[in-house]
C-alpha cells in the first residue's frame, strides 16, 4: 500500500508524464507547421513514449492500491525560435523529469516502500536513455548550424524513428 504522500506524488507524476506528451505533440505540430516531417515523427514517437509512461505510473498506482487522480494539463509552448530551440527546450524539459523522478526515489526511499523504489529504477534509467537520445539531435543541430542540407539529412534520419512499447508484466 502505497502512503498517502507517495500516492500524491506519483499522481503527479503521471501528470508532469501526460504534460510532456502534450508538449512534445505541441514540437510536432511545430516541425509540421515548418514541413519538417521527419523532427515531426520524432516528436510523435517521444508522444507516444510518453504516454506509455503515464500508463506505467497509472497501472502502478492502481496495483498497489491507490487512486488514480488526474489534474488539468497546462498548455505548452507552441512557437519557438528555431529547429535548435525546440530540441533545447526538449532537453531541458527532460532534465526536468529526472529532477522528478529522483525525488520519488527520495520519496520512497523515505517511506521505505522498496516496491515503489524498485519500480521506479525502471524511470531513473530511462531518463538517462532521454536525455541521451535529446542531447544527441541537440549535439547534431549545433554541429550543422545553419546548413539546409544538414537540417534535410537530419530531417530524413528523425524520420525513421520508430516507438515499441515494452512487454507488460502480467
Amino acid at each position: 500500500m502505497l502512503s498517502e504522500k507517495l500516492e500524491k506524488a506519483l499522481n503527479d507524476q503521471i501528470n508532469a508524464e501526460l504534460y510532456s506528451a502534450y508538449l512534445y505533440q505541441s514540437m510536432g505540430a511545430y516541425f509540421e507547421d515548418k514541413s519538417l516531417d521527419g523532427f515531426a515523427t520524432w516528436m510523435d514517437m517521444q508522444t507516444k513514449e510518453e504516454m506509455f509512461h503515464a500508463r506505467k505510473l497509472y497501472d502502478y498506482v492502481n496495483e498497489r492500491g491507490g487512486r488514480v487522480i488526474l489534474a488539468g494539463i497546462d498548455a505548452p509552448e507552441s512557437n519557438w525560435e528555431n529547429t535548435l530551440a525546440v530540441f533545447e527546450a526538449s532537453l531541458a524539459h527532460e532534465e526536468k523529469v529526472t529532477a522528478m523522478i529522483n525525488n520519488l526515489v527520495d520519496l520512497a526511499e523515505k517511506d521505505k516502500d522498496y516496491a515503489t523504489r524498485s519500480f521506479l529504477q525502471w524511470f531513473v534509467d530511462e531518463q538517462v536513455e532521454e536525455e541521451d537520445s535529446v542531447g544527441e539531435v541537440v549535439d547534431k543541430l549545433k554541429m550543422i548550424s545553419d546548413s539546409s542540407q544538414g537540417l534535410f539529412m537530419m530531417n530524413n534520419e528523425l524520420g525513421q524513428r520508430t516507438f515499441t512499447a515494452e512487454p507488460t508484466q502480467e
